[in-house]
């Protein structure tokens, strides 16, 4: 076996146990919190993701990329020039959102330490990303695979027992789910560190050569800015979803308190559930970034495009089954959240949504390694206006509401992954409808 598929099969086995925790802490959440205090949680969280990737400022993904690419003995020179970076980077940001968060009014209707975990996040997640990053480019899937794992069952074991021991209010109880959530980064953060300078030093008693630190920061910009911009994207239009939701719900009628808890419904239950075997694509996706690079940089193209197939085949293969299960037992599923035929409804309707993003995810990786970042931002430009629009459009009206938002997730999806693909075979030379080689069926 393979080493791609040996680190693949590892992550995929504790990415599916740390999904399995997860959906037990959502239930847990969705017990505690009732279906109003859900859809507040939910509502806030696309807004402290995109603090939380802005700290990260996409490291693991560009650090995994360059130590793929890269001699081993300039490793140690570039992880000098990244720990400087972090620390001057880090600085800027805790400064800015130290003194920006308090004027975001997302945040009023929350409990007010709420700001403070976000703050507190920020140079917990900037440092172990660059241990993340460096543990992805050497392909050390174990230590990947066991803090996200852990990290979650720690966050299950500190809800179950705060929630068991005490009873809160909804704004107090949002505060506790936070709390393990940072709770259980801590703990994931010392292991990460404490790790990485174990290596860090050995790293010091090998051969190595200096790097100049702007070709470092250049090669890092190079995939860090695009993919960045690309994740800051994504993650302001998760932030404004569920304000365009519920406008249009609003404009369609509906009360404002039942908009919220639909919203709920939509991401606390449908989206929790139907993308519950994204885990694999996660795990292709931290296995495809360095593969992709370094087949791409020795100019395997064969390589490439017998991994795009197997990749193909490999999320047909969980992706359909999991959707066909998902549609004809959407009613037990959603039963295990909430006793409601709305959620249910949600889930056998988005069915394309969640499957076409099966596939997305590993694309979206393959587009990092072959360098082509930017593509990817502009199809998630093109295709979130379109999807933004439908969404407005149709769930403005009184005969669609929630369904025609639902429309419109499903036609963005299928206009991302359209364009990921197309893109992605014309770089590599193969054909869209055989994916073999363009030369070949010329012959």
């Amino acid at each position: 076996m393979s080493a791609f598929m040996k680190g693949t099969l590892l992550l995929v086995v504790a990415t599916f146990m740390g999904e399995c925790v997860e959906f037990i802490a959502n239930m847990v959440l969705a017990k505690e919190l009732g279906e109003h205090g859900l859809g507040l949680y939910m509502q806030i969280l696309p807004t402290i993701f995109l603090i939380i990737m802005l700290a990260s400022f996409e490291m693991p993904v560009s650090i995994s990329k360059f130590i793929a690419e890269k001699d081993a003995r300039y490793h140690q020179s570039m992880l000098q020039h990244v720990i400087k970076l972090t620390i001057i980077f880090t600085s800027v940001l805790l400064a800015a959102v130290t003194i920006i968060l308090p004027y975001i009014s997302t945040f009023d209707t929350y409990h007010p330490l709420l700001r403070w975990l976000v703050i507190l996040l920020i140079p917990m997640i900037s440092f172990s990303s660059i241990a993340r990053g460096y543990f992805m480019g050497k392909q050390q899937m174990s230590k990947i695979a066991s803090t996200q794992l852990v990290r979650k069952l720690v966050q299950l074991g500190l809800l179950v027992f705060l929630f068991q021991l005490f009873e809160f209010q909804t704004d107090t109880a949002i505060l506790i789910a936070f709390c393990t959530f940072v709770g259980s980064e801590f703990v994931i953060v010392l292991y990460l560190i404490h790790t990485f300078f174990i290596q860090y030093h050995e790293l010091k008693r090998r051969p190595r050569e200096a790097l100049p630190n702007q070709e470092v920061r250049k090669s890092l910009m190079a995939v860090s800015i695009p993919t960045t911009g690309l994740r800051i994207f994504h993650s302001l239009t998760h932030a404004v979803q569920p304000f365009i939701i519920k406008m249009a719900l609003v404009h369609a009628g509906v009360s404002e308190q039942a908009a919220t808890e639909q919203f709920g419904m939509l991401t606390g239950v449908a989206m929790t559930i139907g993308f519950f075997p994204a885990f694999i694509g996660h795990s292709l996706l931290i296995m495809l970034i360095p593969t992709v690079s370094k087949a791409y940089a020795i100019g395997d193209f064969n390589r490439l495009q017998r991994l795009l197939q197997q990749v193909l085949k490999g999320t047909a293969l969980y992706g359909i089954p999991a959707m066909l299960v998902c549609y004809f037992f959407a009613e037990p599923l959603t039963s295990m959240f909430f006793e409601s035929s709305v959620a249910s409804g949600y889930l056998q309707i988005l069915w394309p949504y969640f499957l076409l993003h099966f596939f997305v995810i590993p694309m979206q990786a393959y587009l990092i390694g072959l360098g082509l970042m930017k593509d990817a931002f502009y199809h998630t430009v093109w295709s979130s206006i379109i999807q933004f629009t439908i969404m407005y459009v149709l769930g403005s009206l009184r005969d669609f509401q929630m369904e025609g938002v639902l429309i419109g997730l499903n036609t963005g999806a299928l206009l991302l992954t359209l364009m990921h693909y197309i893109t992605i075979c014309k770089k590599i030379g193969i054909s869209h409808f055989s994916l073999k080689k363009l030369a070949e069926e010329n012959h």
